[in-house]
């Protein structure tokens, strides 16, 4: 099974979020232990950089960068995908970005917590607890 992970998911786990931490660390697990292919966009994790900056060092955020390419599958930008998702015409080009790529590595779920903002996406998007209650893995 393939997911596109979004950034909310990843920094839940990186940074601890409560409530959102238990949820998005299981999913986390279920990439890294191979039960699913996590993907994420560059997009996501250049976002993250941006954000991450404020507190990390430029090291560190390598380190994390190394760590997460461990667990999930980054996935490039395409020309194709920016000019598809420009073609949506959502309000949050970034999401439209994440369903283009979506998309293309034909991930079967895009887990996010702002399920709201993928309505219009053709691959359904879950939160990490929707998602696991409506998928069984086993143990």
């Amino acid at each position: 099974m393939k997911l596109l992970i979004d950034a909310n998911i990843i920094l839940d786990v990186l940074q601890k979020r409560e409530p959102h931490y238990k949820y998005s660390a299981i999913i986390w697990k279920l990439c890294e232990t191979g039960k699913v292919t996590g993907y994420v966009s560059v997009l996501t994790f250049m976002n993250m950089a941006y954000i991450m900056r404020k507190e990390l060092s430029p090291e560190r955020i390598e380190e994390i960068y190394k760590a997460l390419s461990l667990i999930f599958t980054f996935e490039d930008l395409t020309e194709n995908d920016v000019k598809n998702a420009l073609e949506m015409k959502l309000k949050d080009f970034e999401d439209a970005v994440q369903i283009q790529t979506a998309k293309r590595v034909e991930a079967d779920f895009i887990i996010t917590r702002n399920v709201k903002d993928f309505i219009k996406s053709p691959i359904p998007a879950y939160n990490p607890k929707e998602f696991l209650q409506r998928v069984e893995f086993e143990s």
